[in-house]
């Protein structure tokens, strides 16, 4: 007789699931009715699962809270997005977009510049602080950021992201050596690094936290991510939210109607330059888009 279990999924690979149980780690296959289904399981989904004679088979995936193309992940409660102002730099409309995908699933972020060993990106650091995004300066060579980063992902089921050499998996070895995951060097030609990471994985690191470490990106990746409506993108940019409503128009979408809150702050100083660049990249982007391919999706 089939013994019944649940667990969280914490690592996906060909077909294969390694399931997180009370009674350990199973590795198991996914029941035909979720491909019928067009439900497939992702690497933090919570599922129900049976075990006979050894062998594990993923029965049903629980509810989520949410879940995200890139990173293929599911129940993220903080997203973590890695940056560095020195090879390779990293783009601001980048982390716009990562971080306005996570805000329309109401996902915080947390920005590690990293590599400050080389360069502390000060710039960089000093645009999403005043975005009001926390924002953490660390270095896995010299430990500097470390203890804190730890303390902010204590607990919780968090996701580390970001373009392809930005230093993920060293980070990750700094929090737990043990790990030692393979990292690798960055093209000084190409400017972006090997993709170590391939597949998406949780890594435990005790006191109920678990880490995804996920494979690197480059810019020109960021048009296999979710596209948001083009009228609920004002609302994953929350800098923007002591102006949003406050427009002569009740539909302005921030570009070049009269009497717009926004662009008044903006004007003011009140609002990143390059965050407002990147709304305008992402609202044009998001006003090609189809309501049927969206429902397709």
């Amino acid at each position: 007789m089939a013994d019944r279990q649940s667990g969280r999924i914490i690592r996906s690979l060909s077909g294969f699931y390694d399931v997180q149980t009370p009674a350990g780690l199973i590795t198991c296959r996914g029941r035909g009715i979720l491909r019928r289904g067009m439900e497939s399981p992702l690497v933090g989904d919570l599922a129900e699962i049976t075990v006979e004679h050894g062998k594990g088979m993923v029965e049903r995936l629980l509810p989520r809270k949410n879940r995200f193309v890139r990173p293929a992940v599911a129940n993220l409660e903080l997203l973590v997005m890695f940056a560095a102002n020195v090879n390779p730099i990293t783009e601001p409309f980048l982390i716009d977009r990562v971080a306005a995908i996570a805000g329309d699933q109401g996902v915080s972020v947390l920005l590690c510049v990293n590599k400050g060993d080389l360069d502390p990106g000060q710039a960089l650091a000093d645009i999403y602080r005043n975005a009001g995004f926390p924002v953490i300066q660390t270095s896995a060579k010299t430990g500097q950021g470390i203890a804190e980063l730890r303390q902010a992902i204590q607990g919780k089921l968090v996701a580390f992201t970001g373009n392809s050499g930005v230093g993920k998996s060293s980070v990750l070895n700094a929090l737990c050596p043990e790990l030692a995951l393979a990292t690798g060097e960055v093209s000084e030609k190409l400017g972006r690094g090997r993709h170590t990471t391939r597949h998406v994985q949780l890594y435990p690191l005790g006191e109920d936290t678990y880490v995804a470490d996920t494979p690197g990106f480059s810019s020109f990746d960021t048009d296999q991510m979710e596209v948001i409506l083009k009228e609920n993108l004002q609302y994953a940019f929350p800098d923007f939210a002591p102006w949003v409503g406050s427009c002569q128009f009740r539909d302005c979408s921030h570009r070049k109607e009269p009497g717009c809150a926004l662009t008044a702050a903006l004007a003011e100083g009140k609002i990143q330059p390059t965050r407002y660049d990147s709304y305008l990249r992402l609202y044009e982007k998001a006003s090609q888009v189809k309501q049927w391919e969206l429902k397709g999706s």
